[in-house]
């Protein structure tokens, strides 16, 4: 099969590798059908991880299950899935809490595990034909349509960009209906925090960042660009509210992840 697989620093090639297969009755075989990109991906490209040359990348996959082990029963062969970037056992006790980043069963080095990450577990990544996707009942989400279809690049942000932006609006900032909400950048997660705090019923969501391309999304998406290259941004936003003041900030900056709680904008 072919595969996107880590050379050296800032170097990938695609590659022969040998087929994905079953290695448990747990398992399924997903043939890829769309898989993304993701600002993490850049850690190992860069050098900055411990990835070894002939790691195959991604973890970002949406599919069709093109074979299944014994004990599988919620997908079969022609079951259109996406897959979770973090692969999970889902009954350990970290999964019954609803942990499954943190699965102990995934990675006999530590909790948690992932697709094609250096020092993330054994698995290969999603950027390839094929995908061995184990316990494949927890982590194999199944969803209608056929791949290609005018829901194949929606769905392919399920499997970690849409999530990650969701669980920012959502569990780590709290908005609720009403709320009046600044995102500070406006990359791919970041407009996606913002579409997620409009889908949770925020008020207004102001989208700041300095890149036309990512404000113009911004405001497709329902939210009020503010381009902080004309001055300062709380400022501006201060002067597009009829009262001073911000009540909810989230952030995502750079190659992490942050999320905010409750607070107001500094200076307020």
């Amino acid at each position: 099969m072919r595969a996107v697989v880590y050379a050296d620093v800032r170097t990938v090639e695609v590659r022969e590798v040998p087929d994905a297969t079953l290695e448990a009755q747990t398992d399924a075989l997903v043939r890829i059908t769309s898989t993304a990109l993701c600002g993490t991906d850049l850690h190992m490209y860069d050098g900055r991880t411990s990835a070894e040359p002939g790691l195959v990348l991604g973890h970002e996959p949406l599919g069709v299950v093109q074979e299944v082990g014994a004990a599988v029963q919620t997908v079969r062969p022609g079951t259109r899935v996406v897959i979770p970037t973090h692969l999970f056992c889902g009954t350990c006790v970290m999964c019954a809490r609803g942990l499954s980043a943190a699965c102990l069963r995934a990675r006999a080095e530590g909790p948690g595990a992932a697709y094609g990450y250096a020092g993330m577990g054994p698995y290969r990544g999603a950027q390839a034909d094929l995908l061995r996707v184990p316990w494949a009942d927890a982590n194999c989400v199944p969803l209608p349509g056929e791949p290609g279809d005018a829901y194949e690049d929606d769905f392919v942000l399920l499997a970690d960009a849409f999530v990650t932006g969701w669980h920012a609006a959502a569990t780590l900032a709290e908005v609720e209906p009403g709320d009046t909400v600044a995102v500070f950048g406006a990359g791919t997660i970041g407009l996606l925090g913002a579409y997620s705090a409009l889908l949770r019923g925020a008020r207004v969501v102001y989208s700041v960042d300095g890149v036309d391309a990512r404000l113009d999304k911004a405001g497709e998406v329902g939210a009020v660009p503010v381009d902080f290259r004309r001055g300062d941004p709380v400022e501006q936003i201060r002067a597009d509210r009829a009262r001073a003041g911000l009540p909810l900030g989230e952030e995502k900056l750079g190659g992490g992840r942050q999320g905010h709680r409750r607070g107001r904008v500094p200076g307020t």
